[in-house]
């Protein structure tokens, strides 16, 4: 009992079992439940649009639960800041769906396998993100200066998303991109799939059986690179809400989450969102802007971040309907 009342990264270490319990019970309800459903469907069964809905939605609802706990135990300032962080990290990560898109459709991933590819991932991301945000904790608490250069680098980074043509492509061009170049380095890459396989042995030129990186192993490790270019933005713009590192990761993890579940209906549906990446940029510029109140004027309020913060993000998405539901109205040429 004593070492689980022990001080880690300024909580409790059981607060950190309990999450860390949570999220490894999500994983394995995937893994285990739902994808020994889809192994007795033959493995090919990909999931629709209504069942990627109605995981987002469980997804959110546990998200919102603990953000809930954290608000009757750690206060509203922190339930607050929780919330806000979410809402960010989940909008932002919205993102990732264009890349991710691009990237199995370049490896020619079929649908039924990208979820496999997306639950690898998300290990991935816990470690990555967990190693990014201790690193992102421990700048923010020896640097006092850390915070303007991440109130000017999202200030930018904002600014150029609304009025840079073309800042919005993030298409990587997957034979040049350097996860590429390094894989080749280390074993050959097969052109073909090979079932659910990460890895095959197959011939190479002089006759010899070596193993081959099949393209799942390649867009796994392309979805993890691609992450890490997105936490460069997601992580400013959190320790912008709050330094607090529970508080960071929790949010962070439980909005990534949820967007696997989410992803193949977003998949479909994203044409249909071309007003939210406006409304991110804004998001971004608000967050970097905040951070120049707080240290000229003091803390803003935190229920005023998360309200302005929604709204940000519900403007995009009811002019992204408007946008569609007119050009819907369109009469065919």
């Amino acid at each position: 009992m004593e070492l689980l009342m022990t001080l880690w990264l300024g909580k409790p270490a059981w607060m950190w079992v309990l999450f860390l319990t949570l999220v490894t019970a999500l994983l394995a309800f995937d893994l285990g439940v739902l994808g020994r459903r889809r192994a007795a469907q033959g493995g090919a069964q990909e999931i629709g649009v209504a069942e990627s809905l109605r995981l987002s939605v469980f997804y959110i609802a546990i998200a919102l639960l603990f953000g809930g706990w954290v608000w009757l135990s750690l206060g509203a300032e922190s339930g607050l800041a929780y919330f806000t962080g979410f809402a960010v990290e989940k909008a932002l990560a919205l993102d990732n769906v264009f890349v991710i898109s691009v990237i199995f459709a370049a490896l020619a991933v079929p649908r039924h396998l990208q979820h496999r590819v997306l639950f690898w991932g998300i290990l991935g991301v816990i470690v990555l993100r967990g190693i990014m945000i201790g690193l992102g904790a421990a700048l923010v608490s020896n640097f006092d200066w850390i915070m303007w250069v991440f109130g000017a680098f999202l200030l930018l980074t904002g600014l150029r998303l609304l009025f840079v043509r073309g800042a919005h492509d993030h298409a990587p061009d997957i034979a040049r991109h350097p996860v590429v170049r390094a894989l080749r380095r280390v074993m050959p890459i097969s052109p073909k799939l090979d079932g659910q396989k990460f890895v095959t042995r197959l011939p190479d030129a002089s006759g010899r059986v070596r193993l081959h990186a099949t393209p799942l192993l390649l867009a796994l490790l392309l979805v993890e690179a691609a992450d890490l270019v997105f936490a460069v933005d997601s992580i400013p713009a959190i320790f912008a809400i709050t330094q607090d590192p529970f508080i960071v990761y929790t949010s962070n993890i439980f909005a990534i989450l949820g967007l696997r579940a989410l992803y193949f209906a977003l998949d479909a549906l994203i044409h249909r969102f071309s007003g939210l990446k406006p409304a991110l940029a804004l998001v971004l510029v608000f967050i970097g802007g905040k951070i120049f109140y707080n240290q000229f004027f003091g803390k803003l309020d935190p229920a005023i971040s998360l309200g302005v913060t929604l709204a940000i993000l519900a403007g995009g998405i009811l002019v992204s309907l408007w946008r569609t539901r007119r050009e819907g109205a369109r009469p065919a040429a």
